[in-house]
């Protein structure tokens, strides 16, 4: 059986999962990340098991003092409190497939020939209302899509005017 190794940030993220999962406590943030990552940034822990999503959490502006307790936060959180799933239990922690998206500034967008969905994550904002969807998903193939798809997430109308933004993400498996 061979042992796959995953980036600094997927196994801070499994490292928080299990350690909550299993005793109710969360991890301390380490000191340091690899060089190459923000300090701080919005960050999104997705949970995977046997090809289904099973949470998914994350912040689209840091919340936390650094991106490692961004991190560690939003896997606790995809992992217990995602409103779409029961609590992630210790029988499935073997099961998960982690993803972690850090996110890179937003940048406001006036068409949707500005999007292209394999290479940018979207937000849409009316009001105090505001949807987001990450870049690269399957099935989600033209940016009217993934308007539609994040509209529907803010509890948008389809005729509503929105403001749209644009992000890069850096995604760690």
């Amino acid at each position: 059986m061979s042992t796959r190794v995953h980036h600094p940030l997927v196994e801070l993220a499994r490292s928080a999962i299990e350690t909550y999962v299993r005793r109710g406590e969360e991890i301390p943030a380490p000191a340091s990340l690899p060089a190459d990552l923000p300090a701080r940034a919005g960050a999104f822990v997705s949970l995977h098991a046997r090809g289904a999503l099973r949470g998914c959490i994350g912040t689209i502006e840091p919340s936390q003092p650094s991106l490692a307790a961004e991190v560690i936060h939003n896997a606790i959180m995809a992992a217990t409190q995602d409103p779409r799933f029961p609590p992630v239990t210790e029988d499935e922690l073997s099961d998960l497939d982690i993803s972690v998206d850090v996110l890179g500034t937003p940048e406001a967008i006036t068409s949707l020939k500005d999007l292209d969905p394999r290479r940018y994550g979207v937000i849409v904002k009316r009001g105090f209302r505001r949807g987001l969807l990450l870049p690269d998903l399957e099935g989600v193939d033209t940016p009217e899509c993934q308007v539609d798809i994040a509209r529907r997430k803010a509890g948008i109308g389809a005729g509503e005017p929105v403001d749209l933004m644009r992000f890069e993400v850096r995604r760690f498996h």
